[in-house]
């Protein structure tokens, strides 16, 4: 069903996702309904009159296409062709996120519990054209992502993709994932350095959110990530299918929210690979090739 403003509203079991097509394909709400509590959000919902302003850093998640986070100096140079890209986000100096989180995007098919967006980019300033899709699916405890990039345009392209969910982040929030370094970065959050997880980010055993501070690429993630909530009876299983094998973990100062992204890449991956760097992600699709993958999250019960 579809709410005011044109948000689509999907329903299985207790699971219940909205998505804003025209605010960049966004979900502006994830939550689990519950017999005799009330509704327990399993990411951010959209803050006030973020759905009015379409900004989706206020909604709940937003899509990360063609590629994640930022390009050093908004510029690269690939297959000998230098790219110029204009910022656009208020005070960041570098391009971020790509194009789809700030452009409507077309709902190709919708039911109850499952639908598909689309995005069409003709080559402009970014001079490579694609199509991105999104398929939401709820189906038993989880909601399912899949994202997939064609290149619809004639020239070889670099590839990426990812998501930027926000979650809640009451007191005692804890997040365990399996990583094994973290890119430290300079005053901009481009990557200078990359070093073992500090004891403070021992993110494969688990560590409480209450105190840290961060907003760093990690490394070598295998795809499985958990949030838990203390007193909410209930956690959040984040499973992803390669390529998405880079997490940023963002955890802003004095805020009630934190993000853990599931990404393809490395930021700024196209300058460090040129530059001869391994192991960033980065992808190159070929005219007509595809790349994607699909992130899904599933309520458990806490132990």
């Amino acid at each position: 069903m579809a709410e005011p403003g044109s948000t689509i509203v999907l329903r299985h079991g207790p699971l219940e996702c909205a998505i804003s097509p025209e605010c960049g394909g966004s979900i502006t709400r994830l939550m689990l309904h519950r017999e005799d509590l009330p509704p327990l959000h399993l990411m951010r919902p959209a803050q006030p009159g973020a759905i009015d302003r379409c900004e989706a850093a206020d909604l709940s998640c937003h899509p990360l296409v063609p590629f994640s986070n930022r390009i050093a100096g908004s510029h690269f140079v690939f297959r000998g062709r230098a790219v110029n890209l204009p910022p656009n986000a208020p005070f960041i100096a570098d391009v971020i996120h790509g194009h789809g989180w700030q452009a409507p995007w077309t709902v190709s098919s919708h039911g109850d519990s499952a639908a598909m967006l689309t995005f069409d980019y003709a080559a402009g300033t970014w001079p490579y054209a694609y199509r991105a899709t999104q398929r939401f699916e709820l189906a038993g405890d989880r909601l399912t992502l899949t994202m997939e990039l064609l290149n619809t345009g004639d020239l070889p392209m670099p590839a990426g993709l990812g998501l930027h969910p926000y979650f809640p982040k009451p007191i005692g929030t804890r997040l365990t994932a399996d990583l094994d370094g973290v890119w430290l970065g300079d005053e901009g959050h481009i990557p200078t350095e990359r070093v073992p997880l500090p004891l403070a980010w021992d993110f494969p055993h688990g560590i409480t959110l209450d105190e840290v501070v961060l907003d760093n690429n990690f490394t070598g993630w295998n795809g499985r990530a958990r949030i838990e909530w203390p007193g909410s009876g209930t956690s959040l299983l984040i499973e992803a299918t390669p390529p998405f094998r880079h997490a940023v973990v963002y955890v802003p100062h004095n805020q009630d929210y934190f993000c853990f992204e599931p990404v393809s890449h490395m930021t700024d991956a196209v300058n460090r690979a040129a530059a001869g760097e391994r192991g960033t992600g980065f992808a190159e699709l070929a005219p007509g090739a595809t790349f994607g993958g699909s992130v899904t999250f599933t309520v458990e019960p806490d132990d």
